[in-house]
């Protein structure tokens, strides 16, 4: 469900480990303005791994709910 007020799903706020360069390779790819922020970096990340290992599953989770017409 989206969020009225901003048109965007409500973000849950998670803690993660990552390795030391990872965090240099992201860091790399915002001093460069290729990436907004280390957030939008794992969301994108995230992203990406799903659509590419459980696009058939997705539909099933009711990821594609809200985006259909995408």
């Amino acid at each position: 469900m989206k969020d009225k007020k901003e048109g965007k799903p409500p973000m849950k706020n998670i803690t993660i480990n990552l390795p030391e360069n990872y965090e240099k390779n992201i860091q790399y790819l915002i001093s460069k303005k290729l990436i907004a922020s280390r957030s939008e970096a794992i969301r994108t990340a995230l992203r990406e791994f799903l659509y590419k290992e459980y696009d058939t599953n997705l539909e099933l989770l009711e990821f594609f709910e809200n985006n259909k017409n995408d």
